[in-house]
């Protein structure tokens, strides 16, 4: 039996908020055990600007490929991910260990005046990095200005709090999970906003072949929050869903069934759709709603 395990992570405050919280939840389960958080730079946090423009898939592993090294060098035994920066695919020999209880998966809007999106004034200056965010205010407020944003959470804080900004979009899952929920203005309903797929879900990484780190990420599991994640995922790989694809969706449980919505945005036109299934069906809900969807498109 393993004396210590080692998570590796990386170095920004929202991630080792989440690595933080899944030490927590692994040391209260296993109090005979020893668990310690490895910092890890990825290439992403060396260089992110120049990285932006490279494709969705590449961009992603910028932010886990370091990581994913020493997980399968054996230097660290667990990683913790945010889910929707997760490529569909695990590398060869490594496996997503456990998908733990979800945080809050909406967009939500800080404002330097206290006013909600709709109350905002003709003209405010909106900031986000997001194509789906984007295209989102678009729809419900063209008169907005909208600014590119980039950087961690505190970074755009600070920069709205600096006047660049009358507000901004942001997700609510890394606010609250650092500890900033009284900075929400505006939490935003899923027909205001439609969030990202897997948003507010993390991937607990392991390697394939270790029984012992797998079985003790059992008890962090949450299986129906994985399956709901999983069809997310599919939806979005149905689109090749990324940071630059205007799509959003979510999925929830509703009377034994799973009730899934989302978007997609062609020709700065925003088609919406839902659908609602037995579970049993798996990833196929995620291509009737992408069918619905399609089927707008083409009218």
């Amino acid at each position: 039996m393993k004396e210590k395990i080692v998570i590796g992570s990386r170095g920004s405050i929202l991630a080792l908020a989440q690595s933080e919280m899944i030490k927590g939840r692994l040391e209260k389960n296993f109090p005979e055990l020893k668990f310690e958080i490895k910092v890890i730079v990825t290439s992403g946090d060396k260089d992110l600007v120049s990285n932006w423009n490279n494709s969705d898939k590449s961009l992603k592993s910028f932010f886990t490929k370091e990581i994913e090294h020493e997980l399968l060098d054996g230097t660290v035994d667990l990683a913790v991910h945010s889910m929707k920066d997760m490529p569909i695919v695990s590398p060869p020999g490594l496996i997503c260990g456990a998908t733990p209880d979800r945080e809050d998966n909406r967009d939500v809007i800080v404002s330097r005046s206290g006013k909600k999106l709709l109350e905002l004034p003709e003209g405010a200056v909106v900031g986000t990095s997001s194509l789906r965010r984007t295209m989102g205010l678009k729809t419900l407020r063209p008169d907005l200005e909208i600014k590119q944003l980039r950087g961690n959470i505190h970074t755009r804080l600070r920069k709205l709090d600096e006047g660049q900004y009358d507000a901004i979009l942001l997700a609510a899952a890394g606010l609250k999970r650092v500890g900033l929920r009284d900075r929400i203005t505006e939490e935003l309903d899923y027909d205001l906003m439609m969030p990202a797929p897997a948003q507010g879900a993390l991937h607990i990484q392991c390697r394939e072949n270790d029984e012992f780190v797998k079985n003790i990420l059992k008890s962090i599991h949450n299986p129906e929050i994985e399956k709901i994640v999983e069809i997310e995922r599919e939806f979005s790989k149905i689109f090749d869903g990324g940071c630059h694809t205007p799509m959003g969706c979510t999925g929830e449980k509703f009377d034994g069934k799973v009730f899934l919505r989302g978007v997609y945005c062609q020709d700065d036109i925003m088609y919406k759709a839902e659908v609602l299934e037995d579970e049993v069906l798996g990833k196929e809900i995620a291509h009737k709603l992408a069918a619905k969807i399609r089927e707008k498109i083409n009218g």
